[in-house]
């Protein structure tokens, strides 16, 4: 934490949102001739999959960090090993409003786009060849996003990913060590203490987290104890709707409407774990990351893996909670 380099809310310059060109948008509604076909949506009754009529729509990227086709292909090459490019890249559409970001959407909306993610990872953890299902939101061109129609990524991996199984494995030595659960440690502290905490709701429970990496980093914790996103209830969804909605909108006011990414890191398949992770319905919990793209990662970060942070998580936390929303 370089508090010397102490920088507030106003120190952080406003990001103007970019407007899509209406005939190019190819996620605009009337323009679903410009995507792959689709693989999921909900839809006005009576309207035909790939034409308007939709609320959320999933489709394949059309330039796909992982192809859906062809088997693994596990070999080694002298000393190292490789494997093909297999996996799926979605893109989940959450509004056919091109200008309409996500916290602005009422909360059933909100709940749409959140079940449609729930639909499509419960759909792909079936297919043997994948392990892992990551959710995310790229919002903002310096976040990643190269189309500024409201969207968000999802990609099936047939790996577990280097830094979802650091966490696995630390939840398991926690709880192997202490019998419980680190996820639920955290909860009571920050709600005891209460000076990271951000917004709170019968489910869920938003704060910025002990040392954060970024500048009003925030993360969305689930109060029930499941390692598994895809086992949201029909109550939790609409509770996670209003917590990500609040949470968002309070960064939106605080910031000017800053990009940000944000991530689901829920658990691996169940047919992976092969003993390993075998108190992982105990040990694990799925959650939300929220990371404001404020500073930049440089040669340091990259070099060593730390992070400089020039804003405390508690005076981020503060300004967040005052935000009236």
């Amino acid at each position: 934490m370089a508090t010397e380099r102490a920088r507030r809310p106003s120190d952080f310059p406003p990001q103007p949102a970019e407007i899509p060109d209406a005939a190019k948008n190819p996620f605009a509604e009337g323009n679903e001739s410009l995507t792959p076909p689709e693989i999921f949506a909900f839809r006005a009754p009576h309207s035909k999959p790939d034409s308007p009529g939709w609320q959320v729509r999933v489709v394949p990227n059309r330039f796909p960090a992982l192809r859906i086709e062809g088997e693994l292909g596990k070999e080694g090459q002298g000393i190292y090993d490789k494997m093909n490019g297999v996996g799926a890249h979605e893109v989940i559409i959450e509004s056919p409003q091109p200008d309409l970001v996500l916290e602005q959407q009422p909360v059933e909306g909100i709940a749409r786009v959140l079940e449609a993610y729930k639909i499509r990872v419960a759909d792909l953890m079936r297919d043997p060849r994948f392990r892992y299902v990551m959710i995310f939101k790229n919002h903002g061109r310096q976040a990643g996003a190269s189309i500024s129609h409201p969207h968000s990524q999802l990609i099936a991996t047939p790996v577990t990913p280097k830094r979802v199984k650091e966490k696995l494995v630390g939840a398991m030595q926690y709880y192997s060590y202490k019998d419980r659960s680190i996820f639920e440690d955290i909860i009571k502290q920050e709600l005891r203490e209460g000076q990271r905490l951000v917004y709170e709701n019968a489910g869920f429970v938003t704060f910025c987290p002990f040392a954060s990496r970024f500048p009003f980093e925030m993360m969305i914790l689930p109060r029930r104890q499941t390692a598994y996103y895809q086992d949201l209830q029909p109550d939790e969804i609409l509770l996670l709707a209003d917590a990500l909605k609040v949470s968002l909108a309070k960064l939106s006011k605080a910031l000017g409407q800053p990009q940000y990414n944000f991530i689901i890191t829920t658990a691996p398949a169940r047919y992976t774990h092969h003993g390993y992770w075998g108190t992982i319905d105990q040990d694990f919990r799925w959650h939300v990351e929220i990371l404001p793209r404020l500073t930049l990662i440089a040669g340091f970060e990259v070099g060593t893996g730390f992070y400089i942070n020039p804003t405390l998580p508690e005076d981020a936390a503060k300004f967040l909670r005052e935000a009236t929303v």
